[in-house]
């Protein structure tokens, strides 16, 4: 469970991963992520907390700090009426949920969740309403599980060749 950070349409790779950051160490990095749009976002961001975007989250650039910088922060999850293509594969590779979730507009900044990705559940807890999605599909759940895209490989090679 975690508080919901509600941000709205069209937020972009720069604002999660500013260019001017893009050669700094992780943690430098994510200290400036979101900061254009909610400049205490990353001080105040909890592990666990849920980021909720509204359409075309993570447009922009391919970079895939925008997503590392969540992670690195602790969100769990990122629910979003739309992604960008990119930056949903960038998140999910990186063992960072991306979730599609057309209530957006029903969640509050500070609404405590529960985010579900393997059942499409989300529960706001806050006002108790319930919500169902399309659930991740198991390959991407595996993957997440395993931390993301390469240490999923890593453990799927070494099973293969014990």
């Amino acid at each position: 469970m975690g508080r919901a950070f509600v941000f709205g349409d069209g937020i972009d790779t720069d604002a999660l991963a500013p260019g001017r950051m893009m050669k700094r160490p992780l943690a430098e990095l994510a200290s400036t992520c979101l900061e254009s749009v909610d400049p205490t976002f990353a001080s105040t961001v909890r592990p666990g907390d849920v980021v909720v975007g509204g359409r075309a989250f993570g447009i922009g650039s391919s970079r895939e700090q925008a997503a590392e910088g969540l992670k690195y922060l602790g969100v769990s999850a990122i629910l979003a009426a739309s992604f960008a293509r990119i930056f949903y594969r960038n998140a999910i590779n990186l063992g960072l949920p991306a979730i599609i979730f057309p209530y957006t507009g029903e969640i509050a900044s500070g609404d405590f969740l529960t985010v579900d990705a393997a059942s499409g559940r989300i529960l706001n807890v806050t006002t108790g309403k319930e919500y169902e999605v399309a659930p991740l599909p198991p390959r991407l759940l595996r993957m997440i599980e395993d931390g993301g895209l390469t240490p999923h490989l890593k453990r799927r090679f070494a099973q293969a060749n014990p």
